[in-house]
Protein backbone atom coordinates (compact mmCIF):
# COMPACT_ATOMS: atom_id res chain seq x y z
CA UNK A 1 0.00 0.00 0.00
CA UNK A 2 3.09 2.20 0.97
CA UNK A 3 4.56 1.36 -2.22
CA UNK A 4 1.60 2.42 -4.06
CA UNK A 5 1.20 5.23 -2.83
CA UNK A 6 4.86 6.51 -3.12
CA UNK A 7 5.02 5.42 -6.50
CA UNK A 8 2.04 7.57 -7.61
CA UNK A 9 3.12 10.71 -5.87
CA UNK A 10 6.58 9.84 -7.29
CA UNK A 11 4.77 9.73 -11.06
CA UNK A 12 2.55 13.12 -9.92
CA UNK A 13 6.02 14.97 -9.29
CA UNK A 14 7.45 13.72 -12.76
CA UNK A 15 4.11 14.87 -14.73
CA UNK A 16 4.29 17.92 -12.93
CA UNK A 17 7.94 18.31 -13.32
CA UNK A 18 7.23 17.32 -17.34
CA UNK A 19 4.71 20.06 -17.88
CA UNK A 20 6.46 22.40 -16.33
CA UNK A 21 9.71 21.59 -18.80
CA UNK A 22 6.86 21.86 -21.50
CA UNK A 23 6.48 25.20 -20.89
CA UNK A 24 10.01 26.50 -21.28
CA UNK A 25 10.16 28.26 -24.74
CA UNK A 26 13.40 29.39 -26.53
CA UNK A 27 12.32 31.87 -29.16
CA UNK A 28 14.57 32.33 -32.39
CA UNK A 29 14.27 35.83 -33.79
CA UNK A 30 16.08 36.32 -36.75
CA UNK A 31 18.08 39.96 -38.45
CA UNK A 32 20.04 40.41 -41.07
CA UNK A 33 21.90 43.23 -39.48
CA UNK A 34 24.73 42.81 -37.00
CA UNK A 35 25.33 42.17 -33.27
CA UNK A 36 24.98 45.94 -31.82
CA UNK A 37 22.62 47.24 -34.40
CA UNK A 38 19.58 49.23 -33.09
CA UNK A 39 17.42 46.42 -34.07
CA UNK A 40 18.97 43.70 -32.69
CA UNK A 41 19.98 45.36 -29.28
CA UNK A 42 15.68 46.19 -28.99
CA UNK A 43 14.78 42.45 -29.81
CA UNK A 44 16.94 41.34 -26.72
CA UNK A 45 16.07 43.92 -24.59
CA UNK A 46 12.77 42.42 -25.43
CA UNK A 47 13.76 39.38 -24.55
CA UNK A 48 14.77 40.36 -21.38
CA UNK A 49 11.45 41.99 -20.22
CA UNK A 50 9.89 38.82 -21.20
CA UNK A 51 12.06 36.59 -19.36
CA UNK A 52 12.09 38.59 -16.10
CA UNK A 53 8.14 38.56 -16.50
CA UNK A 54 8.34 34.53 -17.05
CA UNK A 55 10.69 33.72 -14.59
CA UNK A 56 12.75 32.52 -17.33
CA UNK A 57 10.00 30.03 -18.46
CA UNK A 58 10.57 31.71 -22.11
CA UNK A 59 13.76 33.09 -23.69
CA UNK A 60 14.28 34.86 -26.73
CA UNK A 61 17.53 33.98 -28.72
CA UNK A 62 18.32 36.50 -31.42
CA UNK A 63 20.56 35.36 -34.63
CA UNK A 64 21.69 38.21 -36.48
CA UNK A 65 24.26 39.21 -39.37
CA UNK A 66 21.73 36.80 -41.66
CA UNK A 67 22.97 33.78 -40.23
CA UNK A 68 19.55 32.25 -40.82
CA UNK A 69 19.30 33.62 -44.58
CA UNK A 70 18.17 37.07 -46.03
CA UNK A 71 14.76 38.21 -45.41
CA UNK A 72 12.90 37.35 -48.22
CA UNK A 73 13.80 33.59 -47.31
CA UNK A 74 13.49 34.76 -43.43
CA UNK A 75 9.63 35.67 -44.28
CA UNK A 76 8.94 32.55 -45.38
CA UNK A 77 10.55 30.35 -42.31
CA UNK A 78 8.90 32.71 -39.93
CA UNK A 79 5.22 32.42 -41.62
CA UNK A 80 6.18 28.09 -41.65
CA UNK A 81 6.72 28.39 -37.69
CA UNK A 82 10.81 27.47 -39.02
CA UNK A 83 11.69 30.88 -37.10
CA UNK A 84 9.71 32.17 -34.68
CA UNK A 85 10.45 36.09 -34.10
CA UNK A 86 11.80 38.09 -37.31
CA UNK A 87 12.66 41.54 -37.93
CA UNK A 88 12.16 43.08 -41.06
CA UNK A 89 11.58 46.42 -43.30
CA UNK A 90 8.37 46.95 -44.23
CA UNK A 91 9.11 46.68 -48.06
CA UNK A 92 9.65 43.46 -48.32
CA UNK A 93 6.27 42.57 -46.87
CA UNK A 94 4.91 44.63 -49.85
CA UNK A 95 3.60 41.70 -51.81
CA UNK A 96 2.13 39.93 -49.16
CA UNK A 97 0.66 42.42 -46.68
CA UNK A 98 -0.94 45.28 -49.35
CA UNK A 99 -1.35 47.50 -46.76
CA UNK A 100 2.17 47.85 -46.06
CA UNK A 101 3.11 49.40 -49.21
CA UNK A 102 1.38 52.86 -48.24
CA UNK A 103 4.18 53.14 -45.41
CA UNK A 104 7.27 52.77 -48.28
CA UNK A 105 5.34 55.73 -50.60
CA UNK A 106 8.42 58.19 -50.96
CA UNK A 107 8.13 61.22 -49.29
CA UNK A 108 4.93 60.41 -47.63
CA UNK A 109 6.08 60.92 -44.35
CA UNK A 110 6.81 65.08 -43.34
CA UNK A 111 9.47 63.93 -40.52
CA UNK A 112 10.52 61.18 -38.12
CA UNK A 113 7.75 62.86 -35.68
CA UNK A 114 4.95 62.40 -38.61
CA UNK A 115 5.89 58.74 -39.19
CA UNK A 116 5.68 57.46 -35.24
CA UNK A 117 1.95 59.24 -34.55
CA UNK A 118 1.11 56.60 -37.61
CA UNK A 119 2.31 54.14 -36.69
CA UNK A 120 1.96 54.21 -32.67
CA UNK A 121 -1.81 55.06 -33.12
CA UNK A 122 -4.91 53.11 -34.46
CA UNK A 123 -3.70 53.19 -38.11
CA UNK A 124 0.02 50.94 -36.90
CA UNK A 125 -2.71 49.02 -35.06
CA UNK A 126 -5.03 48.14 -38.37
CA UNK A 127 -1.31 47.61 -40.21
CA UNK A 128 -0.67 45.25 -37.80
CA UNK A 129 -3.57 43.29 -37.52
CA UNK A 130 -3.40 42.67 -41.59
CA UNK A 131 -0.70 40.63 -41.16
CA UNK A 132 -2.49 37.58 -39.62
CA UNK A 133 -4.12 35.80 -42.14
CA UNK A 134 -0.40 35.86 -43.97
CA UNK A 135 0.29 33.45 -40.62
CA UNK A 136 1.88 36.32 -38.88
CA UNK A 137 1.60 38.71 -36.01
CA UNK A 138 2.49 41.77 -36.22
CA UNK A 139 3.83 43.16 -32.82
CA UNK A 140 5.72 46.16 -33.18
CA UNK A 141 6.91 49.06 -35.40
CA UNK A 142 10.64 49.77 -35.18
CA UNK A 143 12.38 52.89 -36.81
CA UNK A 144 14.83 52.52 -40.08
CA UNK A 145 15.48 56.53 -40.80
CA UNK A 146 15.42 58.27 -43.76
CA UNK A 147 16.93 56.50 -46.62
CA UNK A 148 19.28 58.40 -49.22
CA UNK A 149 21.02 57.57 -52.60
CA UNK A 150 24.97 56.59 -52.49
CA UNK A 151 27.24 56.01 -55.20
CA UNK A 152 30.48 54.48 -56.42
CA UNK A 153 30.95 57.00 -59.63
CA UNK A 154 29.11 59.49 -60.55
CA UNK A 155 27.69 61.39 -57.80
CA UNK A 156 23.77 62.15 -57.65
CA UNK A 157 23.35 66.00 -57.52
CA UNK A 158 20.19 66.33 -59.17
CA UNK A 159 17.19 64.00 -60.57
CA UNK A 160 18.52 64.32 -64.08
CA UNK A 161 21.80 62.08 -62.56
CA UNK A 162 19.99 59.36 -61.57
CA UNK A 163 19.29 58.64 -65.42
CA UNK A 164 19.98 55.17 -66.79
CA UNK A 165 21.72 54.32 -63.21
CA UNK A 166 21.48 50.63 -62.03
CA UNK A 167 20.25 51.08 -58.64
CA UNK A 168 19.96 48.10 -55.83
CA UNK A 169 17.06 48.16 -54.50
CA UNK A 170 14.78 45.97 -51.68
CA UNK A 171 12.76 43.25 -53.48
CA UNK A 172 9.90 44.93 -53.70
CA UNK A 173 7.40 46.06 -56.86
CA UNK A 174 6.95 49.60 -55.38
CA UNK A 175 11.17 49.71 -54.92
CA UNK A 176 11.36 49.01 -59.04
CA UNK A 177 8.56 50.97 -59.70
CA UNK A 178 10.09 54.28 -57.69
CA UNK A 179 13.60 54.17 -59.23
CA UNK A 180 11.70 53.89 -62.84
CA UNK A 181 10.05 57.25 -61.90
CA UNK A 182 13.99 58.61 -60.82
CA UNK A 183 14.74 57.35 -64.36
CA UNK A 184 16.99 55.00 -62.86
CA UNK A 185 17.27 51.22 -63.56
CA UNK A 186 16.32 49.33 -60.32
CA UNK A 187 18.55 46.17 -59.52
CA UNK A 188 16.59 44.11 -56.95
CA UNK A 189 18.41 42.41 -54.73
CA UNK A 190 19.65 40.76 -51.30
CA UNK A 191 21.61 43.22 -48.95
CA UNK A 192 23.81 40.97 -48.23
CA UNK A 193 25.51 40.78 -52.24
CA UNK A 194 25.14 44.65 -52.29
CA UNK A 195 29.06 45.18 -51.06
CA UNK A 196 30.60 43.19 -53.82
CA UNK A 197 27.97 44.57 -56.29
CA UNK A 198 29.39 47.97 -55.70
CA UNK A 199 32.71 46.82 -55.62
CA UNK A 200 32.55 45.07 -59.16
CA UNK A 201 30.54 47.54 -60.97
CA UNK A 202 27.40 44.87 -60.67
CA UNK A 203 25.49 48.25 -59.96
CA UNK A 204 26.18 52.21 -59.50
CA UNK A 205 24.43 52.95 -56.40
CA UNK A 206 22.03 52.03 -53.84
CA UNK A 207 20.13 53.90 -51.19
CA UNK A 208 19.56 53.57 -47.09
CA UNK A 209 19.96 54.91 -43.77
CA UNK A 210 23.32 56.19 -42.30
CA UNK A 211 23.56 53.48 -39.70
CA UNK A 212 22.94 50.62 -42.66
CA UNK A 213 25.28 52.24 -44.99
CA UNK A 214 27.95 52.62 -42.62
CA UNK A 215 27.72 49.03 -40.53
CA UNK A 216 27.64 47.41 -44.35
CA UNK A 217 30.99 49.30 -44.30
CA UNK A 218 29.15 50.71 -47.92
CA UNK A 219 30.75 53.62 -47.48
CA UNK A 220 34.25 52.59 -48.46
CA UNK A 221 33.00 51.29 -52.31
CA UNK A 222 30.62 54.12 -52.54
CA UNK A 223 31.90 57.47 -51.27
CA UNK A 224 29.06 59.88 -52.75
CA UNK A 225 25.83 60.14 -50.12
CA UNK A 226 23.16 61.90 -51.77
CA UNK A 227 20.71 63.42 -49.10
CA UNK A 228 17.57 62.49 -50.70
CA UNK A 229 15.93 61.29 -47.33
CA UNK A 230 13.31 59.88 -49.87
CA UNK A 231 11.59 57.47 -47.83
CA UNK A 232 10.91 56.98 -43.82
CA UNK A 233 9.85 53.23 -44.36
CA UNK A 234 9.84 51.38 -41.04
CA UNK A 235 10.96 48.20 -39.66
CA UNK A 236 8.53 45.85 -38.69
CA UNK A 237 8.63 43.14 -36.23
CA UNK A 238 6.68 40.27 -36.51
CA UNK A 239 5.87 36.75 -34.97
CA UNK A 240 5.38 33.12 -36.44
CA UNK A 241 1.39 32.74 -35.63
CA UNK A 242 2.40 29.32 -35.70
CA UNK A 243 4.67 30.02 -32.73
CA UNK A 244 1.95 32.65 -31.20
CA UNK A 245 -0.59 29.95 -30.75
CA UNK A 246 1.43 27.54 -28.90
CA UNK A 247 1.67 30.48 -26.59
CA UNK A 248 -1.10 30.75 -23.48
CA UNK A 249 -2.99 33.97 -23.77
CA UNK A 250 -1.37 35.00 -21.01
CA UNK A 251 2.28 34.83 -22.17
CA UNK A 252 0.83 36.39 -25.27
CA UNK A 253 0.32 39.14 -23.77
CA UNK A 254 3.76 39.05 -22.10
CA UNK A 255 5.33 38.89 -25.59
CA UNK A 256 3.46 41.77 -26.93
CA UNK A 257 3.52 44.11 -23.99
CA UNK A 258 7.02 43.29 -24.18
CA UNK A 259 7.49 44.23 -27.96
CA UNK A 260 5.42 47.44 -27.32
CA UNK A 261 7.87 48.67 -24.39
CA UNK A 262 11.29 47.17 -26.58
CA UNK A 263 10.07 50.26 -29.54
CA UNK A 264 11.11 53.23 -27.07
CA UNK A 265 14.27 51.34 -26.27
CA UNK A 266 14.65 51.06 -30.48
CA UNK A 267 14.01 54.74 -30.91
CA UNK A 268 16.65 55.53 -28.31
CA UNK A 269 19.54 53.46 -29.68
CA UNK A 270 18.34 54.17 -32.76
CA UNK A 271 19.11 58.29 -32.49
CA UNK A 272 22.54 57.54 -31.04
CA UNK A 273 23.57 55.08 -33.49
CA UNK A 274 22.03 57.51 -36.34
CA UNK A 275 24.28 60.17 -35.10
CA UNK A 276 27.46 57.82 -34.92
CA UNK A 277 26.89 56.43 -38.30
CA UNK A 278 26.65 59.90 -39.85
CA UNK A 279 30.25 61.03 -38.21
CA UNK A 280 31.83 58.35 -39.09
CA UNK A 281 31.18 58.45 -42.45
CA UNK A 282 31.99 61.84 -42.81
CA UNK A 283 35.22 61.20 -40.83
CA UNK A 284 36.12 58.52 -43.63
CA UNK A 285 35.90 60.90 -46.48
CA UNK A 286 32.50 60.49 -48.00
CA UNK A 287 31.36 63.14 -50.05
CA UNK A 288 27.79 64.39 -48.54
CA UNK A 289 25.85 66.36 -51.03
CA UNK A 290 22.26 68.34 -50.33
CA UNK A 291 20.02 68.66 -53.09
CA UNK A 292 16.70 70.24 -53.53
CA UNK A 293 14.15 67.56 -52.95
CA UNK A 294 11.06 68.72 -54.61
CA UNK A 295 12.34 67.94 -57.85
CA UNK A 296 12.72 64.06 -56.89
CA UNK A 297 9.26 64.16 -55.06
CA UNK A 298 7.75 66.16 -58.27
CA UNK A 299 8.50 62.90 -60.28
CA UNK A 300 6.57 60.55 -57.69
CA UNK A 301 3.30 60.78 -58.93
CA UNK A 302 3.33 57.86 -61.45
CA UNK A 303 3.93 55.75 -58.10
CA UNK A 304 1.44 56.62 -55.96
CA UNK A 305 -1.06 56.27 -59.42
CA UNK A 306 0.19 52.98 -59.70
CA UNK A 307 -0.11 51.56 -56.21
CA UNK A 308 -2.47 53.76 -54.49
CA UNK A 309 -5.75 52.49 -56.60
CA UNK A 310 -8.22 50.67 -54.75
CA UNK A 311 -10.45 52.68 -52.00
CA UNK A 312 -8.93 51.36 -49.02
CA UNK A 313 -5.69 52.08 -49.88
CA UNK A 314 -6.81 55.97 -51.13
CA UNK A 315 -8.40 55.76 -47.24
CA UNK A 316 -5.24 54.93 -45.41
CA UNK A 317 -3.15 57.34 -47.49
CA UNK A 318 -5.28 60.21 -46.48
CA UNK A 319 -6.02 58.98 -42.95
CA UNK A 320 -1.73 59.22 -42.71
CA UNK A 321 -1.57 62.71 -44.70
CA UNK A 322 -4.69 63.90 -42.30
CA UNK A 323 -2.47 63.13 -38.96
CA UNK A 324 -0.39 66.64 -37.51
Amino acid sequence: MKFARSLCLALGFALAAGTLHAQEVTLRSADIHPDGYPTVDAVKYMGQLVSERTSGRIKIEVTNNAALGQEKDTIEQTRFGVIDMNRVNAAPFNNLVPQTVVLGLPFLFRSTEHMHKTVDGPIGEEILAAFEPHGLIGLAFYDSGARSFYTTKKPIEKLEDLKGMKIRVQQSDLWIAMMDAFGANATPMPFGEVYSSLETGVVDGAENNWPSYESSRHFEVAKNYTLTEHSLNPEILVMSKMSWDKLSPDDQKIVKEAAKESVGKMRELWQAREKASEETVRAAGVNVITVDKAAFADAMKPVYDKFVTDPQMKDLLERIRAIN
